[in-house]
């Protein structure tokens, strides 16, 4: 299977739920289009922002097919990873079917510690079972919840055994060390997770960002993706970043989207994530909405 071509600005995208934590796809739909109509190079589905370690297999198989049917799938990336290899593998194999960009996969986090062969060996197997459904597989480094680091000499010893599978990964350690020492990796393709390091993409030859605050203003990340030496962009993208993550983030962000849409099913989350409720995170969020304004009413 030839590379994902997926770069750029990627939001990952939050899942809205009624009341009884039924999924509400129309306010998905709307909201993934409107991402990528003002600014997103592309879409990651079902990951940490999206809830998926909330939802059953079955609820995470009938998002997958709404955005498949209803967006254009080569800008999507699907995040298929859970602790047991035979659900991670019927999701990926899923994901190809409905052609999927790529699949983002979470380390199997539960027994820890992990050696580094360990991993090999899980990955090993799932690119076996899966070699009739070959879609191109990103790792999700994310240590701060799943207590396992994708090290770089795994990461350059799955890219070397396995070239047509593994395409990069998605770091959400926010250490840029580690994450340049990744993207040194020959064909690794790296996206750290947030969208202030577009700034210097070109310099640390990241294939761009994956972030779950680039939902409320993509037009800014979009910029900085194409101005990467302008002096303010940074400072306003990093600004909105770090004011949004100053509250619980995935609560936060669907409060923002509320607010664009004035939709409150977005106000909804799955436990154990609470809405926000706070009178100070509250202030804060409308603080934020407020000072953005035009840009969080573009139309799709």
């Amino acid at each position: 299977m030839p590379e994902s071509k997926l770069s750029g600005v990627i939001a990952a995208v939050p899942t809205p739920f009624d009341a009884r934590r039924k999924i509400d796809f129309a306010a998905f739909i709307e909201h993934c289009r409107w991402c990528l109509a003002n600014g997103c190079d592309g879409l990651n589905v079902l990951g940490t922002t999206g809830e998926a370690n909330s939802l059953s297999p079955t609820s995470r198989k009938a998002i997958m097919t709404a955005a498949a049917e209803n967006l254009d799938r080569s800008r999507l990336m699907v995040g298929t990873g859970t602790p047991d290899l035979e659900t991670t593998i019927d999701l990926t194999r899923h994901a190809h079917a409905l052609d999927y960009a790529a699949a983002l996969l979470l380390p199997p986090y539960y027994y820890k510690p992990i050696s580094d062969d360990g991993l090999f060996a899980w990955l090993a197997e799932l690119i076996a079972r899966t070699a009739n459904t070959p879609i191109g597989i990103y790792l999700y480094n994310f240590p701060q919840l799943t207590g396992i680091e994708f090290s770089p000499a795994l990461a350059e010893r799955l890219i070397r055994a396995f070239p047509e599978r593994i395409n990069g990964a998605k770091d959400s350690s926010g250490n840029l060390d580690y994450a340049r020492r990744l993207a040194e990796i020959d064909g690794f393709n790296v996206f750290p997770s947030s969208e202030g390091a577009l700034s210097r993409a070109k310099i640390d030859n990241y294939a761009g960002c994956i972030s779950a605050t680039v939902n409320i203003d993509p037009a800014s990340s979009a910029a900085l993706a194409i101005h990467q030496d302008d002096a303010a962009l940074p400072t306003q993208v990093l600004g909105l970043r770090q004011s949004i993550s100053a509250n619980p983030l995935i609560p936060a962000i669907k409060y923002l989207v509320s607010k664009r849409t004035g939709n409150p099913v977005w106000l909804n989350v799955a436990p154990p994530q609470l809405p926000i409720s706070e009178s100070a995170h509250v202030a804060a969020l409308d603080g934020i909405a407020k000072s953005l304004d035009g840009r969080l009413h573009q139309p799709a």
